[in-house]
């Protein structure tokens, strides 16, 4: 009990000094190839501002003039990516990370805050297979198709060979189209970083156009290399894997936390959604889509957004900030992107062909809430061409009241857009007001 009662205190003094600091600026100043970057501000314990978890109670969210929205599946638990078979089949992966570790007095306070920002429901560490068999975006046969992962998260088809990288390696497992369940226990085609620590749990997954390599992304260990920087072997990078004999090699690096691996139909170029650094300031650092060069470094820990040093980093490595690269697309600070894709598909209006959407899971370090939407950015000769644009709100209501907030992206065999919704357990999907 006394142990508790300290953990309180601590939590009671650490919120008392949590929240002082600069005024958050507008978030339109921080989206595009320019963002502005104001001075650095650190904290002891950076703002906290977590949304309640209200749910969605019969509201939907809310989409622009052309568009409408309505629930795919409902009741799920805790639904974090999405993917869609050739037949159309949709699979929602059900997954929640590991239990964190505690090592700091702001680790219990973290943990809590985290806890209050998601559904309370136990994630399900499964894949389920939705099936439309009428055509009408509203599927009506449901399946167990993979159960008892570990924390999974990215899938990737190639062939007949299924690939779901749970937290801590890629399993490969044979499929054979129109199946609605997998029994095979699998086979492992490598190791991914896992525990006993874990920060960034989350491995997304793709494979190259020809289907000869899968690319994972691998996020850091920590905020800012607080757990030691020998924890942060192999990660905050991309790995590229071999899919014959599972050898992999750091396709890039300095990437924080990678997640929404895709490529670009045009120009078969790798782009990734990246969730920067916390405890610099309410508008630093932004979170970032871009290209991914191979043998790149993109600066964490030891700068951002190109060569801008983070003090708390020590030692330095000049070496490294001289050839840290800038990201191509600020989405601006604390959006927290965890999906992107890119839509080439003709359902929705010609508006929102050949760019791509981004799902903005939403900040808690933050007075004023940002993110908590869906935005679509326009590209132009496979590169942004213009400013974002919302797309999918009504996440949040009230000001700081949560509906829900968005993950993974898919698009479904018909071309609507589908949204995993982990806090509100719900897929949803869009698509065009009218044929």
């Amino acid at each position: 009990m006394k142990v508790v009662a300290l953990e309180v205190a601590a939590i009671a003094v650490l919120l008392a000094l949590a929240g002082c600091g600069p005024a958050p600026i507008d978030p339109s100043l921080q989206v595009g190839p320019n963002p502005y970057l104001p001075p650095i501000h650190q904290y002891l314990l950076p703002p906290m501002h977590v949304a309640k978890v209200v749910g969605w109670n019969g509201a939907t969210p809310t989409v622009p003039a052309g568009l409408k929205v309505q629930a795919f599946a409902t009741g799920l638990a805790n639904p974090r990516s999405l993917y869609v078979l050739p037949n159309g089949d949709v699979l929602v992966v059900e997954t929640g990370g590991p239990p964190a570790p505690v090592s700091r007095p702001k680790d219990i306070v973290m943990n809590w805050v985290e806890k209050m920002a998601h559904s309370r429901t136990k994630p399900g560490q499964r894949i389920l297979l939705f099936r439309d068999t009428k055509g009408d975006g509203v599927p009506d046969q449901q399946s167990v198709f993979i159960d008892h992962l570990n924390s999974p998260f990215g899938v990737v088809l190639v062939g007949n060979d299924l690939y779901v990288a749970n937290t801590n390696a890629v399993m490969r497992y044979p499929y054979t189209t129109g199946q609605t369940q997998i029994t095979d226990p699998g086979v492992k085609l490598c190791d991914l970083p896992g525990g006993p620590i874990d920060h960034h749990w989350t491995k997304s997954l793709t494979a190259s156009p020809d289907g000869s390599e899968l690319y994972a992304g691998v996020g850091s260990n920590s905020n800012i290399t607080e757990n030691g920087i020998v924890a942060e072997m192999d990660r905050a990078s991309i790995w590229q894997i071999d899919r014959a004999t599972g050898a992999h090699r750091e396709y890039a690096t300095g990437l924080r936390n990678p997640n929404g691996l895709q490529f670009e139909p045009q120009t078969h170029t790798l782009w990734a959604v990246i969730n920067e650094r916390d405890e610099l300031g309410p508008d630093l650092v932004p979170d970032y889509l871009t290209s991914i060069r191979d043998g790149a470094f993109y600066g964490w820990p030891y700068s951002y957004y190109g060569q801008h040093i983070d003090p708390r980093v020590q030692p330095q490595r000049p070496d490294l900030v001289a050839k840290a690269i800038a990201p191509d697309y600020a989405l601006s600070s604390h959006v927290a992107p965890l999906g992107m894709v890119f839509y080439s598909a003709t359902n929705l209006p010609a508006h929102y062909r050949g760019g791509a959407f981004v799902g903005e899971h939403g900040s808690w370090d933050r007075t004023i809430l940002n993110g908590y939407k869906v935005v679509y950015i326009p590209f132009a000769d496979g590169r942004p061409s213009g400013p974002p644009e919302d797309v999918v709100t009504g996440f949040l209501v009230d000001g700081d009241h949560a509906r829900g907030r968005p993950v993974g992206l898919a698009v479904d065999g018909k071309g609507g857009l589908l949204i995993a919704d982990d806090t509100g357990n719900s897929v949803w999907r869009v698509s065009a007001a009218s044929p």
